[in-house]
């Protein structure tokens, strides 16, 4: 769970335990005078304002609590925990069900989210390393950036850059986003990333080598999904593209 979630978890699982008794008491003077299943909305609606936090554990308790005191308050025989009539404990046992299932969609919801702010982060990433190409700026500054987007692209300790097309056997993560030692292909999503050597990804343009960067994931393991490692090969191939400029602007350079 990220820190953003985590600053807020405990106030958020106090209002799920308590803000479903704090509905049904305040229905108490009025349920002689409405129907069940309306107030059974309105918990649903304290069940989902809770499950919007994206914390799975809240909305389960919402969920809980709500049918609890549902049941207390509001069915007969009052403030017992019987109820008699079987409507009641099918509204009970609905609301239960119900916030379950709503706070399963909302945390769905809350990923989708988070997978298409973190797609437009890659994207936004990408689309600036080819505004910098295509202004024909500082390769030096580019590869810099390129660096800086790597690191925190793929939750490594850091990358440098090495000019020149000497290859090692060194890991290595391919075009096709596959991380390969030698012939071995290794499984990044359920072993992470190689801790003991430095991981290259080379740095092409037009089917030449201008260079690598090396990789260095030493302190934690680091398990970038192939869609994380493919937009790293495409930021490599952006300072491909500018160094291949670079020598067409000067040959000798």
């Amino acid at each position: 769970m990220n820190r953003g979630v985590e600053s807020y978890r405990t106030p958020v699982l106090t209002a799920s335990l308590l803000a479903p008794p704090a509905v049904c008491a305040l229905l108490t003077p009025f349920r002689e005078h409405f129907d069940n299943a309306n107030a059974a909305l309105l918990l649903v609606v304290v069940i989902v304002a809770v499950a919007v936090f994206g914390i799975r554990l809240a909305g389960v308790l919402a969920a809980v609590s709500s049918a609890v005191w549902f049941d207390f308050f509001l069915t007969v025989p009052y403030n017992s925990f019987t109820i008699d009539s079987s409507n009641d404990v099918e509204q009970a046992v609905l609301l239960l069900v119900i916030g379950i299932a709503v706070t399963q969609i909302a945390i769905w919801g809350r990923r989708q989210q988070a997978n298409a702010s973190r797609r437009r982060g890659y994207l936004d990433g990408v689309i600036t390393a080819s505004q910098a190409v295509a202004a024909g700026g500082s390769t030096d500054d580019l590869i810099d950036q390129v660096r800086a987007e790597l690191t925190a692209l793929l939750g490594i300790d850091g990358a440098k850059f090495v000019a020149g097309s000497k290859q090692t056997t060194a890991p290595r993560l391919n075009a096709d986003g596959s991380v390969t030692r030698g012939s071995h292909v290794l499984k990044v999503e359920r072993d992470g990333l190689p801790t003991n050597a430095e991981i290259e990804l080379t740095v092409q343009h037009a089917g030449e080598t201008r260079g690598r960067f090396l990789l260095t994931a030493a302190s934690r393991i680091a398990r970038p999904d192939l869609e994380q490692r493919l937009v790293a090969v495409a930021l490599a191939d952006q300072v491909g593209a500018a160094l291949s400029s670079q020598e067409a602007i000067h040959p000798h350079v």
